[in-house]
């Protein structure tokens, strides 16, 4: 179970193309997770958090998409066709991970963390697709925010992490 020491950096997951990957990469970054999904009402949001990613990235900031079909079966495909319609459809370059869920038994421990750090509406779970969580340089969560708000409403507190 996670305490007050852990961080971003303490967790892995798998990328689209099913390699490894180490969340300590994005130590000393600032990181938007974002639970995502292919066809929900909120999936234009990925077009916002792509244009956020390119505003900031050259500043030290990531965004972090991770598909989740736990809602509505909103995200049916596979880790392949899901890499592909973001492309196409959005131009997405952050990186994405493979699909997994983000409440109950199931749920990745990345996401039992982030829901610890700052629970929301419904306490410790998530309520939709494209919930947002922003991390810190330092690893912590900084805020979470709602599918409703928009990618481009949270770059006052993004500006905010990336100044310290």
């Amino acid at each position: 179970m996670p305490d007050a020491q852990t961080t971003l950096a303490d967790f892995k997951a798998s990328l689209l193309d099913g390699s490894g990957k180490e969340l300590s990469d994005y130590a000393g970054q600032v990181v938007l997770v974002v639970n995502t999904a292919s066809k929900c009402g909120f999936t234009p949001q990925y077009k916002g958090l792509q244009e956020l990613y390119d505003e900031f990235r050259d500043r030290g900031f990531v965004v972090l998409g991770f598909p989740c079909d736990q809602f509505a079966h909103q995200e049916p495909g596979t880790d392949e066709e899901i890499g592909a319609f973001c492309e196409r459809n959005f131009g997405v370059e952050f990186p994405l991970f493979s699909k997994i869920e983000v409440n109950g038994s199931g749920a990745h421990p990345l996401y039992d963390w982030l829901k610890s750090e700052k629970s929301g509406v419904l306490g410790g779970r998530i309520k939709w697709n494209f919930t947002k969580f922003l991390v810190g340089r330092d690893g912590h969560v900084i805020e979470r925010f709602g599918p409703n708000r928009k990618p481009e409403d949270l770059r006052e507190a993004i500006e905010a992490a990336l100044r310290g």
